[in-house]
């Protein structure tokens, strides 16, 4: 079965002219917040830079979309999160993950965390890397959000810290036990694994009586 919450449905034709439209778009409001982050500009160029941002905004805010911020893949029935905050591609504060999906059911992503994903200098902040790891384990756990499967509990183990700059998420199905799903997973730097992951996701009622 697949989550159908009355998305509105979006070709492969129409989604990758989207993608390709906006995805640039968003990359670069990521490099924007990195590099608002890390100015240290005067102030008349603070003041410059503002009065730009401030106009680009109003450029972007004259359209606004009058659907749902939520797509079913026409295709796939994959759920297209927009505005997610884990993997949104219109969203500039989503970790630039792009998840892939193997055939024994296994989700990964290799991606990079800049500065704007900071806790301690140069770490992680530790509730980025739960927001990671949350989301690929229900990846792992839905079939890539193809079957209603919602997180129930999640315990992390935190082995050491997470540095910024490219790192690897990864998870799996440990085991099923009726509505309930186990799945385990991981973020790992160059030097191994840095945080451990296991999470139960449990299928709604109402998926268990449409079943």
């Amino acid at each position: 079965m697949s989550m159908d919450f009355g998305f509105d449905v979006i070709s492969a034709k129409e989604y990758e002219r989207q993608r390709v439209l906006y995805e640039p778009l968003t990359a670069a409001i990521r490099n924007l917040i990195d590099a608002g982050i890390h100015t240290d500009v005067d102030e008349a160029t603070a003041r410059e830079a503002q009065a730009a941002v401030e106009a680009v905004t109003e450029l972007l805010a004259g359209k606004r979309r009058t659907v749902t911020t939520t797509l079913r893949h026409e295709d796939t029935g994959r759920p297209l999160a927009w505005a997610n905050p884990a993997v949104g591609l219109r969203n500039a504060i989503a970790p630039p993950m792009v998840i892939h999906h193997e055939d024994d059911g296994r989700a990964w992503s290799d991606f990079s965390l800049s500065g704007a994903y900071e806790g301690p200098p140069g770490w992680v902040h530790g509730g980025i890397c739960a927001l990671v790891l949350d989301h690929i384990l229900g990846e792992a756990a839905s079939d890539g959000l193809t079957k209603p499967k919602f997180t129930g509990t999640i315990t992390l183990r935190y082995l050491r810290g997470t540095p910024l700059g490219p790192l690897r998420a990864e998870a799996y199905i440990d085991r099923v036990e009726g509505v309930k799903t186990f799945a385990r997973g991981f973020l790992r730097d160059a030097d191994g694994t840095t945080v451990e992951a296991e999470g139960v996701f449990i299928q709604p009622v109402w998926a268990r009586d449409a079943g």
